[in-house]
């Protein structure tokens, strides 16, 4: 047997093993991403096969939490796509703004920059004191980071400028202090986030949410698993509730693709039927 295949076969029984021992279900992730990102693992972790990274996975949930971070790519920047937040108040803000509460879920939320960055936005647009936000994400380690609200000083500058190009309407540094080497972010914006632990594998759903935002998670799955967290995005909106995709994410061709409307299609805007 070759060795690519006996690597393919190494990498099924590592996310299988994981999901059984640990709970956590990659087996519907795309395997050219995951196989790419446990490749990278072997040597971190000095492993000579994934066979070997796998016994130590097993018998080490402190090595499966570092390997964790390799799993699940906790990359993320405030404002991401500013023509994204920009459609946000351009459209869907106006219909958010009719109701009297307001529930928003920012699934896979990393590091907590898209919390922050939605927010921020709430708060310009007079919602936020009447928002509960659920940030969730399978990474207990970035869901720490979130909490903490301390990003980087050397990325501010880009963060500004794409919070400018977004339409804010302030000085972004009215939202934070320098401090702990980085900017601090004011807690205040994050008074009604719930941060918890949320697997689009295995996890259920959240009720009557108004708005979801799902950016640049679903592009990890396979079509199988990207049908499942299309329907639950599905049955956790409210009626005629609002869908953010990553932009290069699409409805197009899932089993869910009749269940929304495109509201700004270029921005991957949507709504629920």
């Amino acid at each position: 047997m070759c060795p690519e295949r006996t690597a393919d076969i190494e990498l099924r029984l590592l996310v299988e093993g994981i999901y059984l021992k640990y709970s956590y279900d990659f087996r519907d992730y795309s395997g050219a991403s995951l196989k790419r990102r446990v490749l990278q693992a072997l040597s971190r972790f000095e492993c000579e096969s994934i066979s070997h990274l796998q016994a130590r996975v097993l018998h080490d949930p402190q090595l499966f939490s570092e390997l964790l971070q390799f799993l699940t790519i906790p990359v993320s920047e405030m404002f991401r796509d500013p023509t994204y937040y920009q459609a946000l108040r351009e459209h869907v803000i106006p219909v958010l703004k009719t109701y009297p509460s307001l529930k928003v879920w920012i699934a896979g939320c990393s590091t907590g920059e898209e919390v922050f960055s939605m927010a921020i936005l709430l708060k310009e647009e007079g919602l936020l004191d009447r928002t509960l936000i659920y940030a969730t994400d399978i990474n207990p380690r970035s869901l720490e980071k979130a909490r903490r609200g301390v990003f980087p000083l050397e990325h501010v500058r880009k963060y500004t400028e794409s919070y400018q190009q977004s339409g804010g309407v302030r000085a972004f540094s009215d939202y934070y202090t320098a401090a702990y080497e980085g900017a601090l972010f004011d807690k205040n914006l994050i008074a009604n986030v719930t941060f918890a632990d949320h697997s689009l594998a295995t996890d259920s759903v959240f009720s009557e949410t108004h708005f979801i935002s799902c950016r640049n998670v679903l592009i990890y799955f396979n079509k199988r698993l990207q049908d499942r967290a299309f329907g639950l995005f599905y049955e956790s909106l409210c009626h005629r509730g609002f869908l953010g995709l990553g932009s290069k994410e699409s409805l197009d061709f899932s089993s869910y693709a009749d269940h929304f409307e495109p509201v700004v299609k270029k921005e991957r805007v949507f709504r629920r039927l």
